[in-house]
């Protein structure tokens, strides 16, 4: 059977992402392989508007859910800068007006970065969260210092409070709430945030009559994101139930941050009901509220997959191919999964595999070998099925190319980006991909291919 046939008889194919045309791949429309011929393999893509087109989905949808609920109180999204730091996905996320969540201090640099060249202005929301050291703590007391009056400190333990104590003026702060885990998660209550029975004590002794400080938000966050499932709402519901107790005696509580992201699609086989999860969130909430009679608060989102995961991908060339045996056939690449996607190799996420090319030739049941002399370094599973597919070699043809999608998020903070690597993998090139004003592809190589020099130098080898 030819791989063409079999995607189209497995899947609904072509996709709004996805379709073959003249036996080649594209993506977002973006035809890949003038992309790899311009720039070779192995190559990382962002393609930039796909970073805007979420924010605005996501909105829509809350919108809707609004709407339908008569709900009344307002969304407000943002983006956690973990999921992947780099300025441009920065700019494309600012430009379309979100605000921003920090995790570490030096997400603080990058706030008075943007604010520095023209970006953003100091009324922008900064949500920082995590647990925080000294440094942390310092750089966020200095941007609100600085004008940045809508920075809000999120309580990890109590023990945080008292460094803001020091600030020349009042300002807002969230509690984050330690939620309980998934059963089966190797301990029972996150270590973030306050535990539920500690709150309202503790928001009496701080923070109740203390004119320098305003409680304005109750922080919820669920490892697994938003999930359809009998966990997800059960803990959802007891949050909402504690937001209730808490604004009956604190008056300017207003806001609910829903942290732990929607899922991207990993698979062409991808069927989340985004529009049904936004909804039950919002029906959700207003019945708590409605049910304890207290007003309905506003709803922060802090979506960091959601926002840059679906705008990446990986292109490698096939650089051989090993049968090791009667059945065990391997395709090897000319990069790493434990160091180009880590999280293939981490966690065992799956990403949407397709072949860039020859998508006529016979479909080959194959194992994907990377370049390390490690043998955990392969790809042989995929999200929908135990086994991986891709067009057979044929002598004296085009190389085959193999894409990895939806891989915007984590992989560069996770694989050490520009550093060293298992067995000195270079980081791969990187392009940019965007559109002009009239609409057409245009592409702008954001960094080549990491040299043996900047390894060597980081190593001590050279000066």
């Amino acid at each position: 059977m030819r791989y063409i046939d079999l995607i189209e008889q497995t899947f609904h194919f072509p996709t709004p992402i996805f379709k073959v045309e003249n036996d080649e791949l594209f993506f977002n429309d973006v035809r890949l392989m003038d992309i790899v011929k311009e720039y070779g393999t192995p190559l990382r893509l962002t393609y930039l508007p796909k970073i805007g087109s979420q924010i605005e989905k996501a909105r829509e949808l809350f919108r809707k859910a609004i709407e339908k609920n008569a709900y009344e109180g307002n969304y407000t999204y943002f983006y956690c800068t973990k999921s992947s730091h780099f300025r441009f996905v920065l700019e494309e996320v600012v430009k379309h007006g979100a605000h921003i969540e920090t995790s570490s201090a030096y997400d603080i640099e990058i706030v008075k970065n943007l604010y520095k060249d023209g970006l953003i202005d100091n009324d922008r929301y900064v949500i920082c969260n995590g647990f925080k050291k000294e440094i942390y703590k310092k750089l966020i007391i200095e941007l609100i210092e600085s004008g940045f009056d809508n920075c809000i400190p999120i309580l990890d333990n109590m023990e945080e409070f008292e460094a803001y104590q020091t600030l020349s003026k009042p300002i807002q702060l969230g509690i984050r709430v330690a939620a309980d885990e998934k059963p089966d998660f190797s301990f029972y209550t996150s270590r973030l945030g306050l535990r539920y029975n500690d709150i309202i004590d503790f928001y009496k002794a701080k923070i109740h009559e203390n004119p320098k400080f305003s409680l304005k938000m109750l922080h919820f966050f669920i490892n697994s994101g938003i999930r359809d499932t009998a966990y997800y709402w059960s803990e959802l519901n007891r949050f909402i139930y504690k937001y209730c107790e808490l604004k009956k005696i604190c008056p300017e509580l207003d806001t609910v941050d829903i942290g732990g992201g929607m899922p991207i699609q990993t698979s062409l086989h991808f069927d989340y009901n985004y529009e049904h999860m936004i909804n039950e969130i919002v029906r959700i909430i207003k019945y708590v509220c409605n049910k304890n009679f207290v007003p309905m608060p506003n709803i922060y989102t802090e979506f960091g997959s959601f926002t840059v995961g679906e705008s990446g991908a990986h292109i490698f060339s096939v650089e051989g191919q090993k049968l090791q045996n009667e059945r065990e056939l391997w395709y090897m690449i000319d990069g790493s999964f434990i160091t180009h996607l880590p999280d293939t190799w981490g966690i065992g996420q799956k990403f949407v595999m397709l072949p860039v090319n020859h998508w006529n030739e016979e479909a080959k049941q194959v194992n994907l070998g990377g370049m390390t002399c490690d043998s955990d370094d392969y790809y042989n599973t995929q999200a929908y099925t135990i086994n991986i597919y891709m067009p057979e070699i044929q002598e004296n043809k085009e190389k085959q190319y193999i894409g990895f999608f939806h891989t915007g998020a984590y992989q560069e903070s996770l694989g050490g980006y520009g550093g060293i690597q298992h067995c000195l993998i270079p980081s791969a090139k990187h392009v940019l991909i965007d559109k002009d004003a009239e609409g057409n592809i245009t592409t702008k190589l954001f960094s080549d291919e990491q040299s043996s020099q900047s390894m060597l130098k980081l190593l001590g080898y050279t000066v």
